[in-house]
């Protein structure tokens, strides 16, 4: 039997969203082993002086518990 858990992540970036997304996979690597797949569930800008400055997500990051 396989058992996952899910943990969130919010994580920003100065690029886009898949930049956001990226860091954060690579981040949550560092510290989880076992991941499975991540699930994007919101997205968001900053802007500012009408520019976007800041791209942010908030991501479940899903990673199978060891035996």
């Amino acid at each position: 039997m396989t058992v996952a858990r899910v943990t969130t992540l919010s994580v920003r970036s100065d690029t886009s969203f898949e930049d956001a997304v990226a860091a954060g996979i690579s981040r949550a690597h560092k510290t989880l082993r076992g991941i499975s797949g991540a699930w994007v569930k919101e997205q968001k800008v900053v802007v500012e002086g009408g520019a976007i400055t800041a791209w942010d997500v908030v991501i479940e990051v899903t990673f199978v518990l060891d035996d």
